[in-house]
């Protein structure tokens, strides 16, 4: 496998789980939160940093300062005064660039396709659910009852559809953003991570890489 695969996801949907399936597969490695520690590494933050402003959205005055930034590198005056969010999207930006130009692997969320945007190997994913499954899987996994799970699935994706929307030129969830858009309630997270499989190996053969 000789491509980069990044996994828009809903909160619930298994979106992890099935890029870890699909990794174990290829052999190669998922990045996730795994990410936050390689950016904090990269970058000289502390790793606390990226975990408290990991995909959450952030004041939309500050997004032309942020970019003009990232054009002009990190030493200059406007990275130093910059607020800490801003500085962690421009390192977790720079991280996944660097994993994807290191070699094949897959990379959860935090606008990846975006930042990986123009790459000939790149294929774009995105994880959705049915409410009772996303439901059932959030009260299992954090020992939520009904209400919680579901109030915590809605603030999640709101704050992932921020963050995405905010950072990238596209629309997070939208058809037209990704290559793929597969609800993983129809045939599980092994159902799931088996359909992609095959998707990129055909993927893979049709692009003769």
């Amino acid at each position: 496998m000789k491509s980069v695969i990044t996994i828009g996801r809903q909160f619930g949907s298994g979106g992890r789980e099935i890029g870890q399936k699909v990794a174990a597969e290829f052999g190669i490695k998922c990045y996730d939160k795994e990410l936050l520690a390689r950016a904090a590494k990269d970058s000289g933050l502390c790793e606390e940093v990226f975990e408290h402003h990991d995909e959450v959205p952030t004041n939309s005055f500050l997004y032309n300062l942020v970019m003009d930034t990232y054009s002009f590198g990190y030493n200059s005056s406007a990275y130093v005064d910059m607020p800490v969010s801003h500085k962690v999207f421009l390192a977790q930006f720079d991280t996944i660039k660097k994993l994807a130009d290191e070699e094949p692997c897959i990379i959860v969320g935090r606008c990846a396709d975006y930042a990986l945007t123009g790459r000939d190997n790149l294929i774009k994913l995105f994880i959705s659910a049915d409410e009772e499954t996303k439901t059932k899987r959030i009260m299992e996994r954090f020992s939520l009852n009904e209400e919680q799970a579901k109030e915590m699935c809605v603030k999640k994706d709101k704050q992932r559809r921020s963050y995405y929307d905010y950072y990238s030129s596209k629309k997070w969830g939208h058809v037209n953003t990704y290559d793929l858009s597969i609800n993983s309630s129809v045939l599980g997270l092994d159902g799931t991570a088996e359909l992609i499989i095959q998707y990129v190996n055909d993927v893979e053969k049709r692009r003769g890489i």
